[in-house]
């Protein structure tokens, strides 16, 4: 059965809520992007793609076509979820590089342009330069995720990557709290369930 529940985007880094697109919110596993259409929800909700280009894949695609991307996606996603486990918690050394290679093959595809628009502002409008892709095939649409990929690998400090402390809970985060004291994906899921948790312990010494 599809999923049509909003994505999870607690990360703090879109590389790391592309890696949480699959998940245990509750008690059953729910990928996200378990199909193509599937992907370009998670897409238009991550705003990594215009609704116009999802709305014109959508339309344009050969049957099947949007489950095979979807398929890289997720192999692209349990790829680099294996690379940030390894080294979460820890400085990324420079001979990581190596290992990301499939990353810059994938990086290789794009077709970016820019190009200039007039942009409103307060006091009429201005000039502005707007970096902009050509969406070719549906293969394009991997390449926003590769880019949120490239950037997290290159201004997050890897030192700050953890794992929710919750029970059975596999998503991931950067602290960029003071001190470094997140322990929960979020408040309103796991750090709720640990605070019942040890309510209901405390009733129990009690």
């Amino acid at each position: 059965m599809e999923n049509h529940s909003p994505a999870i985007f607690v990360g703090d880094a879109l590389g790391l809520d592309f890696l949480n697109s699959v998940a245990t919110p509750v008690d059953l596993p729910v990928d996200w992007i378990e199909n193509g259409e599937g992907l370009l929800r998670w897409l238009e909700q991550a705003r990594l793609v215009p609704p116009e280009t999802l709305a014109a894949m959508r339309e344009q695609a050969l049957p099947g076509e949007l489950d095979k991307i979807a398929d890289q996606a997720r192999s692209l996603r349990e790829w680099f979820r294996s690379f940030v486990l390894a080294r979460k918690g820890k400085p990324l050394a420079s001979d990581a590089l190596n290992e990301l290679e499939p990353l810059n093959r994938l990086l290789e595809r794009n077709e970016g342009f820019g190009r200039i628009v007039a942009k409103r502002t307060g006091e009429g409008t201005s000039l502005d330069f707007l970096p902009m892709r050509k969406w070719r095939t549906p293969e394009a649409l991997l390449l926003p995720i590769g880019e949120a990929l490239g950037r997290f690998v290159c201004t997050e400090d890897f030192s700050d990557v953890k794992a929710c402390e919750g029970h059975a809970c596999t998503l991931l985060f950067v602290d960029h709290t003071r001190g470094g004291r997140r322990r929960w994906c979020s408040m309103a899921m796991c750090g709720n369930r640990a605070k019942q948790a040890a309510h209901r312990h405390r009733l129990k010494q009690g």
